[in-house]
């Protein structure tokens, strides 16, 4: 294998998807919400994180908002 001085990197092509790459964030969830992403995800064989990040990307995409009374009644 090549020592890094010696690569040559002129060719290089920017990974076009790099702005699209996954962050690691904390978020706290109840113990129902995790169980319930688990399950679906092993019924899909796939890490429930990423089902939780393509859900939350679908409700990102389509404009989804959750109706919340209460935060119309403060403003």
């Amino acid at each position: 294998m090549r020592k890094q001085a010696e690569l040559d990197w002129s060719k290089a092509v920017r990974n076009p998807h790099a702005e699209q790459l996954t962050q690691p964030v904390t978020v706290r969830l109840d113990e129902a919400t995790i169980h319930y992403f688990q399950q679906h995800a092993e019924e899909l064989r796939m890490p429930w994180e990423s089902l939780l990040g393509l859900y939350l990307r679908n409700c990102a995409h389509s404009g989804f908002k959750i109706p919340f009374e209460w935060a119309q009644e403060q403003l």
